[in-house]
């Protein structure tokens, strides 16, 4: 089943107000993107995110679920009408992933770019 066009509309304006939020139409579903990470994504009606420590204490009875099928599990985020919970939340997730890797592009003439 996937995402309904009502269900991302939602929460695509709970997190409105939060600078740097995008997502990325995949297959049906959505991925969620802040400050150009992916924090999680947009899953048959249900926006879940990535499993980090500060995820789990903020909340800490939520279930882990799996956006599909051979994927690492997520957190379900229950709270989705509280958008300063969600700020919260999405800056505290950003913070505990990795830095974006550079990526190299080499050209036919040899010439090397790096975004």
């Amino acid at each position: 089943m996937a995402t309904s066009k009502e269900y991302y509309d939602f929460i695509m304006e709970q997190l409105s107000g939060i600078e740097n939020v995008r997502s990325h139409k995949m297959m049906g579903e959505y991925i969620i993107y802040y400050k150009d990470k992916v924090i999680g994504g947009i899953y048959d009606d249900r926006f879940l995110v990535k499993l980090t420590k500060s995820a789990r204490n903020l909340m800490p009875d939520a279930p882990l679920e799996l956006p599909y099928e051979n994927a690492k599990e997520m957190l379900l985020v229950k709270n989705v009408d509280d958008r300063q919970f969600l700020a919260v939340l999405l800056n505290a997730v950003v913070e505990e992933l990795p830095e974006i890797k550079k990526k190299r592009l080499t050209y036919g003439s040899g010439n090397e770019e790096i975004i």
